[in-house]
């Protein structure tokens, strides 16, 4: 998997993805994740990136020629996917990462003041992709959480499948709670099931808190779940008894 980022600021995004998990798989060659100085790509002595807007208006925007000069040197001329961190992007979610890690080699383009040129958005980007409804200073920590998401999915990184399968929104799901030691901390206790050595029932008990959660905190989520299983049909209908105001 390999992973280019277009970006006026190389070094804060190297700082994060050379460390922890991310930055153990790159060393052992499961995933490159490099960042690529725009300004690199700048017509001028001076290395300018950007100008102010035609039409008026406050800010800078990003200019078109050093972002395709950039593009171009990391594509080879050849097509390679882009994606644009916009806050006007399509939502990004575990169903896009896992899009984006069939791709095995994508680019992402990280704006910065008031926007990138559209022309080359037109002429260079495949998609858009917003991190949630809000608006941030750059597309570095956008980016470097796309690359996170799906870096871990590369065969691998992690230690096992169960590690991101077992997780929040891989089934469209929130993940159970999670607990360590000690047994009781602060007069709370370790629900016992967990305790019980039945894997059987501990993963019932999981599926049951997993659905639980995703009604509470995301409806949204839990409307969109098909349940054909007998054991989660069971389970719906002790949550429906257990808790009557969430059904």
């Amino acid at each position: 998997m390999k992973i280019d980022i277009m970006t006026l600021f190389p070094e804060m995004i190297n700082a994060v993805m050379r460390e922890s998990i991310i930055g153990r798989a790159q060393d052992k060659g499961l995933v490159e994740v490099k960042a690529t100085n725009i300004r690199d790509y700048a017509l001028d002595k001076h290395h300018k990136a950007d100008d102010a807007p035609y039409g008026g208006g406050r800010g800078q925007v990003m200019l078109a020629e050093p972002l395709y000069l950039c593009h171009e040197a990391l594509s080879g001329g050849e097509h390679v996917h882009t994606v644009f961190l916009s806050a006007q992007g399509a939502p990004f979610n575990q169903e896009k990462a896992r899009e984006l890690l069939a791709k095995e080699h994508f680019i992402l383009v990280c704006g910065h003041y008031e926007g990138i040129d559209q022309r080359f958005i037109d002429e260079c980007v495949d998609e858009e992709i917003s991190i949630g409804d809000f608006v941030m200073t750059g597309g570095e920590i956008p980016a470097m959480a796309v690359a996170d998401a799906v870096c871990r999915l590369v065969p691998g990184v992690l230690s096992d499948p169960s590690c991101y399968e077992n997780e929040s929104h891989w089934s469209g799901t929130l993940e159970a709670p999670q607990y360590s030691r000690p047994e009781v901390w602060h007069d709370r206790a370790v629900p016992p099931i967990l305790l019980s050595g039945n894997h059987a029932k501990v993963d019932l008990w999981r599926r049951k808190q997993s659905l639980l959660r995703t009604r509470q905190r995301r409806p949204d989520l839990y409307e969109k779940l098909e349940f054909t299983e007998k054991s989660d049909k069971k389970l719906l209908a002790e949550l429906h008894e257990e808790h009557p105001e969430l059904f």
